[in-house]
């Protein structure tokens, strides 16, 4: 397991600035494929590959999974952390128990995903991002990542982004 964490890379803390231009709101999709029932995928640089070509330099950036056992979140990088991150959910929401939505008597859901769907309620679905310069503005450790909570699947983030151009 790496001891490393991803650096996210960046120009010196933007400043207090006003930016003046077309007001505009466009949104755009990533698909993300995961390979886990649970996994934590860094989908930063996807993310600034859509904001650039999105073309607002100065606003706000509204991501939302589309989904109800699949999280988006900012945190960092780092294996140990996100092994972390697994057992906390683990300790928190046992996967086993005996849960309703689990229960035929109680449920027409045949995927036995209760665990999945309370844990995503712990974690959210969404995030909202200062974008700056025509890139979305990070602390140094921070990235945005896609929690599967019931995976493999192919999942979709939903990206608005309001601002100027």
């Amino acid at each position: 397991m790496s001891r490393q964490s991803t650096v996210t890379a960046r120009a010196p803390r933007p400043e207090a600035s006003a930016a003046a231009g077309a007001f505009q709101v466009v949104s755009d999709t990533l698909t993300v494929e995961t390979d886990a029932r649970f996994e934590i995928l860094d989908i930063t640089d996807r993310v600034r590959d859509v904001v650039r070509r999105l073309g607002v330099t100065d606003g706000l950036l509204s991501l939302q999974s589309l989904h109800t056992t699949c999280s988006v979140l900012v945190n960092e990088a780092q294996s140990a952390l996100h092994a972390d991150i697994r057992r906390f959910l683990d300790l928190v929401v046992d996967r086993d128990a005996e849960w309703l939505h689990n229960d035929p008597e109680h449920s027409d859901c045949d995927r036995c995903n209760a665990d999945a769907h309370l844990r995503a309620l712990l974690l959210g679905p969404s995030v909202t991002l200062q974008v700056s310069g025509g890139d979305i503005v990070l602390g140094q450790w921070q990235r945005v990542l896609l929690v599967e909570l019931d995976g493999p699947r192919a999942r979709t983030v939903r990206l608005q982004l309001m601002g100027v151009a």
